[in-house]
């Protein structure tokens, strides 16, 4: 959550101590509170876009395995390679032991200075059943579009 705190100054010219801006001088005197907000590094849960290339290992039985790419969000590096063996050993008979990864590298955005529109599709489990759901988030970058929807899924959806 935001934590407000109240910046106090003590002046010798002034009667009772006054709630003023650290380092401003003319406000010293006046009536003016100021409230400086300090923000929870949680909340700011800022997701990254990794694309990992990885396949089996090689065996006798199979000595050249198919590669697969994928792109995913996560926090960091990481948890990206962790999502990575997650989901193949979902797709075939691949886990970390296993496995290799040949490539992992974190993609950025084109031109992060211009607002756009992204459409997120979304599976999620609740507590009853599995539903499908299509947000659209306004953002600079794809990867604060995915924080927005983090967010707002653990705030009011609890997935």
């Amino acid at each position: 959550w935001l934590k407000p705190f109240w910046l106090q100054a003590q002046d010798r010219s002034c009667r009772s101590p006054k709630l003023v801006r650290s380092g401003s001088h003319r406000e010293r005197c006046t009536d003016i509170m100021v409230k400086k907000f300090e923000v929870d590094p949680s909340l700011q849960a800022k997701m990254h876009q990794y694309q990992i290339v990885g396949r089996a290992a090689p065996t006798p039985k199979n000595p050249v395995p198919k590669i697969y790419r994928m792109r995913l969000f996560a926090k960091n590096k990481v948890l990206a390679k962790s999502r990575f063996w997650y989901f193949m050993k979902k797709l075939n008979k691949a886990k970390k032991s296993g496995g290799e990864l040949l490539a992992v590298n974190e993609l950025f955005d084109r031109a992060p200075t211009k607002v756009k529109n992204y459409g997120i599709w979304l599976r999620y489990q609740s507590r009853t059943n599995t539903h499908n759901m299509y947000k659209e988030y306004r953002d600079v970058t794809i990867n604060g579009a995915v924080s927005q929807m983090y967010s707002e899924m653990a705030g009011r959806h609890r997935a």
